[in-house]
This record gives structure tokens, C-alpha cells and sequence, in this order.
């Protein structure tokens, strides 16, 4: 077996293997009023991150257990590694999945729950102690082999979660959750490991989750899922700067979203006045503007010009890397961010409670939703 090397600096996002997963028109109902799936079309990359992001009950779970083989669509087919999944169990998917609670055997230290699969396959002792070695040292628990789940820390179980899967050598992994139980600074530290792990196997991993800024972190590709449709697919970039509807903009991040209807190519009248956008529009339409907090321009000098509204500083909030500051303008609620790395930088202002001061949006950052 390869020893482990360590993967550095940014990651490719855009892959450009062969399609390995294909979903067409793929439905799935538990019963006359639950849809969990309505007519999903995906195709995902041979050696890509690919992230099913999206609340609780949008069906992203549901798609991952159809591709594991524990569920069968009630219509549409699924193809992996290009052939026909109906029918095939989960056993004899080229794929393994890895469960949000580790699904481990107690009664089975590290090293048997490993090689749980390989001895279902009837290897030879010698292979099962290769591959189950490799996997100790891939995910770096060696030292762990001898111990019982209940003796692991969670980041230590979900590590044995993952060597147990991955020493199936198979073609996609599946991935539910996985970091869903652990705290937040041992899931930062996991989400990286797995990025490196990733890119260095070169596996397909898709990988439910429904937390926004691990999906940005991780994901090749992003398919955020709503009411078990998906509602728009792309690169974590695109999808953040370029939302293609209000729940996009909502979901993923924070971002004001601002009623407009169109009075020109590009004037737009809203709550807050009339604004200039970049996009040529309709005139007479109605559309939404979207704009991300850390967008959003503050100033004490108030002057007049496109784009520049006056509003006043409602609440102020603090999280350490930076401020967020809750404006009223004329009624209509802002929300502003302003890293806290700048308070050293020459021009720096930062806001009292209270205070009115000057908003600019600037056009290139509005962004047109046309819904």
C-alpha cells in the first residue's frame, strides 16, 4: 500500500472526469402526501466533492440512500459507474456509505469493525491485515486498533466510520453527515482532513450536509436541494455570488434581499429609493435584488450619488473577526459586515449604536433574482 502523502494549496473546482452517478427523473413518495424526491436530474464527476446542501426534509438524505441501495426510487433510473442500479442491493453497489452516527459494531474493536466487509467478501488473513493496515494509517488511528467504540473519542469513531468504508476500495463514497455530532473546532479540523483525504484517493465523494459554510469549505460542486427538488447546482463561488432564487440567497449565507421593480434598463424603485444595478432589465417588471452583508458599503460622510442612502445603526453585534451592524433605513432593515482586521487600516470607522450614517450599494454587488 501507497503511504499517505498530504495534499497543499487550493483545491480544483472544476473536475473534469467521466460521469460516474446519473439520476433521471428520479421520485420518491412514502406516502400519498409526502413527496421526498420530485423529478431529480443529477449528473456527478468522476473525483469530485460533490455536496447535496439544503434543510432538514429537502430529500437530500433520501438521494443518498437511493444511491446506497437502502431505498428504490419509485420512478426515474440511477446509473453508477455506467450501469443500472435497479434492483442491484447495497452490497453489490460500487459504493459504501458512511453514517451520520457511525453505525460501529461495540462488540468489535477497530481493527474487526475495519475489516467487517473484507471478511464478508472472504479475503485471505494476509489481505484483510494489509488493507485494514493501510486504512488505520490512512485516516491515523494505528495506535486505536485494539479499542472498542466505547472507548473512542467521536472524532475518533467517525475516523473508523471512514477507514471502514474507504478500505472497500469502492468508487463513490457516500458521506451522511459525518461531522453533524462533533464540536465545532474538531469539525473544522475534520472538514480539512477530509479534503486532503479526498483529493488525495481521487474518489467521488458526495456528501450530505446541511451546513452552509461546510459545503463552501469542501464542495467541487454544490446542489442545494429544496422541497425535494434541487433548486440550483454549481460551483461554491457562483452559487454564493450569483443566487439564482431568494431561498439560494437565503440558505446559503446571509444576504438582503430587496423588492424592485424596473423603471428603466437599469433603474430599478424600491423600499429604499430608487438604485442602479449592472444588469440590463425589463421595464415594468418585478424583480428581487440580493446584496451580501459584507458588500454593503458604511461611511460617516454622507454624500449624494447612485446607490447612496442614509439609514440608522439599530444594533451592533460582535462576533470577534468582525461587526455586524443591523441598520433602519426608512423602515427597511440592512444588514452590514465589516471585518474587525480592518481597525488598523488607515480610514478605518467603526459605529455607534444609534448613529446615522451613510449606505452604499454598490451596482456590481446587487444581484437580479428573477423570480
Amino acid at each position: 500500500m501507497e503511504q499517505r502523502k498530504l495534499f497543499k494549496g487550493k483545491r480544483t473546482r472544476t473536475p473534469g472526469g467521466e460521469t460516474i452517478v446519473r439520476l433521471s427523473g428520479v421520485r420518491k413518495r412514502f406516502d400519498r402526501h409526502t413527496t421526498a424526491l420530485d423529478g431529480v436530474d443529477l449528473e456527478v464527476r468522476a473525483g469530485e466533492f460533490f455536496s447535496l446542501l439544503g434543510p432538514s426534509g429537502c430529500g437530500k438524505t433520501t438521494l443518498l440512500r437511493i444511491l446506497a441501495g437502502f431505498e428504490e426510487p419509485d420512478e426515474g433510473r440511477v446509473e453508477i459507474a455506467g450501469s443500472g442500479m435497479q434492483g442491484v442491493p447495497p452490497y453489490r453497489r460500487p459504493v459504501n456509505l458512511v453514517f451520520q452516527n457511525y453505525a460501529l459494531f461495540p462488540h468489535m474493536n477497530v481493527f474487526d469493525n475495519i475489516a467487517f466487509g473484507l471478511r464478508m467478501k472472504r479475503l485471505a488473513g494476509e489481505e484483510i491485515r494489509a488493507r485494514v493496515g493501510w486504512a488505520l494509517e490512512l485516516v491515523d488511528i494505528a495506535e486505536l486498533e485494539r479499542r472498542r467504540p466505547h472507548e473512542l473519542s467521536g472524532g475518533q469513531k467517525q475516523r473508523v466510520a471512514l477507514a471502514r468504508a474507504l478500505v472497500n476500495e469502492p468508487e463513490v463514497l457516500l458521506l451522511d453527515e459525518p461531522l453533524g455530532a462533533l464540536d465545532y473546532k474538531l469539525r473544522k479540523q475534520l472538514q480539512v482532513e477530509l479534503m486532503n483525504l479526498q483529493e488525495e484517493l481521487g474518489l467521488t465523494f458526495i456528501y450530505v450536509t446541511h451546513d452552509q459554510e461546510e459545503a463552501l469549505v469542501m464542495s467541487d460542486r454544490i446542489a442545494v436541494m429544496r422541497a425535494g427538488r434541487i433548486e440550483q447546482l454549481g460551483l461554491p463561488e457562483a452559487l454564493y455570488e450569483r443566487p439564482a432564487s431568494r431561498f439560494v440567497a437565503q440558505f446559503l449565507g446571509t444576504s438582503n434581499l430587496i423588492p424592485a421593480r424596473a423603471v428603466g434598463e437599469r433603474q430599478v424603485e424600491t423600499p429604499l429609493g430608487p438604485l442602479r444595478v449592472a444588469e440590463a432589465l425589463e421595464t415594468g417588471r418585478r424583480y428581487t435584488l440580493s446584496i451580501r452583508p459584507e458588500k454593503v458599503r458604511l461611511s460617516r460622510r454622507i454624500q449624494p450619488g447612485p446607490n447612496r442612502i442614509e439609514a440608522r445603526v439599530d444594533d451592533i453585534i460582535y462576533t470577534g473577526a468582525e461587526n455586524q451592524y443591523l441598520l433602519d433605513a426608512g423602515g427597511f432593515e440592512l444588514v452590514a459586515y465589516t471585518l474587525n482586521s480592518d481597525i488598523q487600516e488607515p480610514g478605518y470607522e467603526e459605529f455607534d449604536y444609534d448613529e446615522r450614517i451613510a449606505v452604499h450599494l454598490p451596482e456590481e454587488n446587487l444581484v437580479v433574482i428573477h423570480e
